[in-house]
C-alpha cells in the first residue's frame, strides 16, 4: 500500500475516533446543562433565547375610538379613511362626540 493511502486510512480512523469522542462529550455536556437548568429553574428567556419572530400577517390592531356620530342613525366614524355619506361634505364639528 502506498504511503498516501496509509495516511488517508489513518485520517479516516482518527476522524472516526474524534467523532465518537465529540459525541460522548456532547452527551455529558447536555446532561450537565440540563441538571444546572433544573437546579436554578432557568427558562429559555433567562438563557438569552428570544422567541422566534412571528411569520405571516401582523396581528389585527384594535379599532380606533369613535370621534364622530350621526345623530339620526347613531352610526359612528373614527375620522380615519373615507368619510361616510352622512358626514361627507358637511361641517364635522356638528358631529363630534363629547368626551
Amino acid at each position: 500500500m502506498s504511503q498516501y493511502a496509509e495516511l488517508k486510512a489513518q485520517i479516516a480512523k482518527l476522524q472516526a475516533q474524534a467523532d465518537e469522542a465529540r459525541r460522548q462529550e456532547v452527551v455529558n455536556v447536555i446532561a450537565e446543562i440540563k441538571q444546572k437548568i433544573a437546579e436554578f429553574g432557568l427558562g429559555a428567556h433567562d438563557l438569552g433565547f428570544a422567541e422566534a419572530a412571528r411569520r405571516g400577517r401582523p396581528a389585527k390592531k384594535a379599532p380606533l375610538p369613535a370621534k364622530y356620530q350621526d345623530p339620526k342613525s347613531g352610526n359612528t366614524w373614527s375620522g380615519r379613511g373615507k368619510p361616510p355619506k352622512w358626514i361627507a361634505g358637511k361641517n364635522r364639528d356638528r358631529f363630534l362626540i363629547a368626551q
